[in-house]
């Protein structure tokens, strides 16, 4: 390893990883929760080949004819799911990225954090302006000891596993940044193109300024950066019974909503959502519409509590919520391994807004009779834009709204949101890589992470570029009554303290929202102060 003038033996990017110890809880559930959901399917195999060997089969009672009929089910559905599971463990179907885009979207990960700034955040010097900050920072070389290369050497040492910043080598680092650029597994170093060349090596050189360190050459095979869509997928078997369950609670909710709250279930291209308008509600004269894209995990079940407060909180608002199959274990849908992308999740809810006349816009979809035919209400006035809630992976949809659709977006509240510092990679870490040690973090990791759609959706059809959102693209990012952000200090998942200085240091400080001791979709808990903070912004 080359000499480094001035290293600091206190660089929190050689500290090591501690020594994974794993606490009572993470046995509580490891042995009272998954355990129990996932041995599910070995003991169906277990007992159907017993009763099939020992010819119990055709002297079964009532009651063991239909165990037996269950576990049958279970057998055929774990062949099933092994199926589904091969198809996605193949190469990601995503295509390398717009070389200029990612490009682009590189110099602004090495701009982020450059500027100097005060103890309590934003640039002085450009807070007037209406985008200021890290985009108009040149990059230079900066000190080994400089503060801002630190925190950079820590925060993409990430993506390499969390190991000391000092025994990542060149060509590792040359494999991240081509699965970050191409999309691909990086081939020998002479069989590149050289323009490909060119861009790994102009790239190693930035991190090198950046980080304020050089990088040595050749390679260590000890160390695995992490690639993504590239990398096996990690899935954990879950029974027919546990999909059938998440299902029939779907479904009783969707009833629910429908005759409780008079809410209706529309399809519009390949985008399902949940929408409730009120009679007498005017697009023209009335409140703004609330469009809420939900989070990874168990669909309207696991908001259902959420969105009852909404449904009854806001009477006289329009409530929209797109239905994510492929994020809500939703296994039976035909789109369950199919995820919307970013053009077509765009595209399409910004249509579908319009033909609810609740934006501004071109009526490319047919006449208002057309219309009504589809489930959609038809109005003679056009609306004045949308109110944007998010949650956790929401925010990704989020975000692709407001890079491509902003004038349709006239609020937004971000709410544990894993769009901002992606680039850094805690929350792929975290969420896939990480080992657990509590038993949140198993729960997390089993009944979401693991899961066959969301590993789909995150370890083959994730795009970091169009998953990050900065903010230069966010109207209105420091006018509180406009845009609200709530972050939880314990956040499992993002780094909340990496998230709150990225935020604050544009300036952001009413709209922000932090509580020191906020976990992962606590502010969505009726009761809570972060639930409060939500209903009286929406009131606003």
């Amino acid at each position: 390893m080359p000499a480094t003038p001035g290293r600091d033996v206190h660089d929190p990017s050689e500290t090591p990883l501690p020594a994974h110890k794993r606490d009572l809880s993470f046995f509580l559930v490891l042995f009272g929760a998954v355990a129990p959901i996932w041995s599910v399917g070995p003991l169906s195999w277990g007992y159907v080949a017993y009763n099939l060997w020992s010819g119990r089969v055709w002297f079964l009672s009532w009651g063991e004819k239909a165990l037996f009929g269950a576990a049958l089910c279970e057998v055929f559905f774990s062949v099933y799911h092994w199926q589904l599971a091969r198809y996605i463990s193949g190469p990601t179907p995503l295509p390398a990225g717009n070389l200029m885009e990612l490009q682009s979207a590189f110099s602004r990960v090495l701009q982020a954090g450059l500027a100097s700034l005060p103890e309590d955040g934003y640039d002085e010097e450009t807070l007037e302006d209406e985008r200021p900050g890290s985009p108009a920072e040149i990059l230079t070389k900066l000190d080994f000891n400089d503060p801002r290369a630190i925190d950079f050497r820590n925060s993409l040492r990430i993506w390499f596993g969390k190991v000391p910043w000092s025994q990542i080598h060149s060509q590792e680092v040359y494999a991240w940044l081509y699965w970050s650029i191409f999309n691909a597994v990086l081939p020998p170093l002479d069989l590149l193109s050289p323009a490909q060349r060119v861009a790994l090596d102009d790239a190693l050189n930035m991190i090198e300024m950046r980080s304020g360190s050089t990088i040595p050459r050749g390679s260590n095979p000890a160390i695995k950066p992490i690639l993504l869509t590239l990398d096996p997928v990690n899935i954990c078997f879950r029974p027919f019974i546990w999909y059938l369950f998440v299902a029939t609670a779907n479904l009783c909710i969707r009833k629910w909503c429908q005759y409780k709250r008079g809410a209706q279930f529309i399809r519009y291209k390949n985008m399902e959502c949940m929408i409730r308008v009120p009679k007498d509600w005017s697009p023209a004269t009335g409140p703004h519409p609330i469009v809420f894209l939900h989070g990874l995990g168990l669909g309207l079940m696991q908001y259902s509590l959420f969105l009852s407060e909404l449904l009854e909180s806001f009477p006289d608002r329009p409530l929209l919520v797109p239905l994510q199959p492929h994020i809500s274990q939703y296994i039976f849908h035909p789109r369950f391994l199919k995820p919307l992308g970013r053009k077509e999740t765009a595209d399409t809810l910004a249509e579908l807004l319009q033909q609810l006349n609740w934006v501004s816009g071109s009526d490319k979809d047919g006449s208002d009779s057309e219309k009504e035919g589809r489930g959609m209400p038809s109005r003679a006035s056009k609306g004045k834009g949308v109110t944007l809630l998010s949650h956790s992976n929401g925010s990704y949809a989020h975000a692709w709204m407001l890079k491509s659709h902003s004038q349709m977006v006239h609020r937004s509240c971000f709410v544990d949101p894993v769009t901002f510092c992606s680039w850094e990679g805690d929350v792929c870490y975290n969420f896939l890589y990480r080992p657990c040690s509590q038993g949140i973090e198993l729960l997390m990791r089993y009944f979401v992470g693991t899961e066959l759609g969301v590993a789909n959706l995150l370890q083959r059809h994730f795009d970091w570029s169009s998953n990050s959102l900065w903010y230069e693209e966010i109207p209105n990012a420091r006018d509180p009554s406009k845009t609200m952000f709530l972050v939880g200090g314990k956040d499992a998942i993002v780094n909340a303290e990496a998230i709150k200085k990225y935020l604050t240091s544009h300036g952001i400080r009413k709209g922000l929202w932090f509580d020191p001791d906020g976990r992962h979709g606590q502010a969505l808990l009726a009761g809570g102060e972060g639930h409060a903070e939500i209903l009286r912004w929406l009131r606003q």
